[in-house]
């Protein structure tokens, strides 16, 4: 039986892949030691989805593993051999503002971590699919430049740029800008991702996402847009915006369209592939849009306080332009939008 490795596998899109993968037929190997409850408290821990794979999932098998042990993940590696079909990562410390708390873990994690997947997939299964979950702060502070107009609840870019219509596309620079230290550890880890594409000959993809999302999120404050927002709103947990007015905007792709979106890739992989991934034109909204459409779900007013110091490495405006993906593989769209994104969050977190 064919083997996927997912790292991250407790997560939001670890997952995910782990139900998708396995209900293709494939055994799932998962690799996840709850990292995300040291990051941002036991509230954030996955071992709720965890526990949940391996109850309901009979082809799924956990390793209680860092991935940044070498010796601990070369034998996962060698034990499977050329068995493995792909690897999905997801794993990685997912903050900017937790990142400058501690940037040997944030780099250690994202880019040393990373590393060492490629390594052991390179010496053990050298022709498996690579997907990297990467992250639009590769792109830094770039995306503030653009020209922007405030409206009364977003901001959006001066109708005449190019990214108005679609929103952003892989031609903007990473370099020349101000970057979180999580944008710079994942950027490091993108690159190298490219590089065993390139040099290697492996099959490799960076999807450079934005916000992502879905019920099975374990939101906290540093961390989870929109599943933290709602579970503030359900739970009369007190919410704070940073800068911009409240009217910075995300795109949020829901986890089970961009695990669409990595599946599609597995069918037809390419090497040293970089996709900018994200809910697009049709699924996106602002901090002041989100609050209003949860009151409006949950019947409940959100206690939220404004603090005008942005964070650092935050985007005033971010839309994903999925078009060179899409033209790769025009069997995928997005399927959720904000408000069915916000419906499932809202019901799970009730429950």
């Amino acid at each position: 039986m064919s083997v996927i490795v997912v790292t991250g596998s407790s997560g939001l899109v670890g997952s995910e892949s782990a139900r998708h993968f396995a209900a293709q037929g494939f055994d799932v190997v998962g690799i996840d030691n709850d990292l995300r409850a040291s990051f941002f408290g036991p509230g954030a821990s996955t071992r709720r989805n965890r526990s949940a794979l391996e109850r309901d999932v009979p082809a799924y098998v956990h390793h209680d593993v860092d991935i940044r042990d070498p010796d601990a993940v070369g034998r996962i590696f060698a034990g499977h051999g050329s068995a493995i079909a792909a690897v999905v990562h997801t794993a990685a410390q997912p903050s900017h503002d937790w990142a400058a708390r501690d940037p040997e873990t944030d780099f250690g994690v994202n880019a040393t971590g990373t590393l060492r997947l490629l390594e052991a997939t390179r010496r053990h299964s050298p022709e498996a699919v690579f997907i990297f979950t990467s992250t639009n702060k590769v792109y830094g502070d770039t995306p503030n430049r653009l020209p922007m107009e405030e409206l009364d609840l977003r901001w959006e870019p001066v109708a005449d740029h190019p990214f108005h219509a679609r929103g952003i596309d892989e031609s903007m620079s990473v370099d020349d800008c101000l970057h979180s230290l999580f944008g710079v550890s994942k950027l490091a880890a993108d690159v190298m991702v490219q590089e065993y594409g390139r040099y290697f000959g492996m099959r490799t993809a960076c999807f450079r996402a934005g916000c992502l999302t879905g019920p099975q999120h374990a939101g906290a404050e540093l961390h989870g847009f929109l599943a933290w927002l709602v579970k503030c709103a359900v739970t009369s947990t007190p919410y704070t915006v940073y800068g911009y007015g409240g009217k910075q905007v995300r795109d949020n792709l829901h986890s089970a369209d961009l695990v669409r979106a990595f599946w599609e890739f597995f069918l037809a992989p390419r090497s040293a592939a970089v996709y900018n991934m994200g809910g697009g034109r049709r699924s996106n909204c602002s901090m002041l849009e989100a609050i209003a459409r949860i009151r409006e779900l949950t019947g409940r007013e959100l206690d939220w306080r404004y603090e005008p110091r942005a964070r650092i490495g935050d985007h005033i405006w971010w839309i994903s332009d999925t078009t060179r993906f899409e033209a790769d593989y025009p069997a995928w769209s997005v399927q959720h939008d904000v408000d069915a994104i916000l419906s499932e969050i809202a019901d799970a977190v009730a429950a």
